[in-house]
């Protein structure tokens, strides 16, 4: 349950049970039944800016935005948004890149956008705190479900059995 520190005790009983039964996968695959479109790089950077566009036109531009499979999903990087500064003549430039875990390349489309947004959200704000997660609720109505979500997502992918899964499958019907 790494993943889910600092949960209230009355939640993770309620995911304990949902892993003890089996359920977990099967209510994830319920609430989550959308997979996205969003494969390579290229499709990934146009859905950032996409959304750069329409919530923080303001907000500086981004040099790339990129899965990367060297993020380690167990330090909690989910993705990371980094600035690099060059000197070029006489001027300073800065460069943004975003980089999501690859693992998100089969996530739900849900939890791709979210951690998107969570990264987006550090262009205007760097820490997380209430304006950080006040805009990330602007960006994304249910962000703070869908983080959770995320989580238990994460905590099924590390159940024995289940890290080899990619992805959710739906129960039978």
């Amino acid at each position: 349950m790494r993943f889910l520190g600092g949960y209230p005790a009355s939640t993770l009983d309620q995911v304990r049970d949902l892993i003890a039964q089996g359920r977990l996968g099967d209510y994830l695959a319920r609430r989550y039944p959308e997979r996205h479109d969003v494969r390579n790089d290229g499709a990934l950077y146009e859905h950032a800016m996409a959304l750069k566009q329409r919530y923080l036109r303001n907000a500086p531009l981004l040099s790339k935005v990129a899965y990367d499979d060297r993020l380690q999903v167990d330090q909690r990087a989910l993705g990371t948004l980094t600035a690099v500064s060059r000197v070029q003549g006489g001027q300073l430039k800065a460069k943004r890149e975003i980089r999501v875990a690859a693992l998100f390349k089969d996530a739900p489309a849900d939890m791709l956008q979210m951690i998107v947004v969570h990264e987006l959200a550090h262009l205007k704000v760097r820490e997380h705190d209430k304006a950080f997660y006040a805009l990330c609720e602007h960006m994304l109505a249910d962000y703070h479900q869908i983080e959770f979500d995320t989580r238990l997502y994460l905590t099924w992918r590390a159940l024995d059995g289940a890290a080899a899964v990619t992805e959710i499958t739906p129960p039978n019907t």
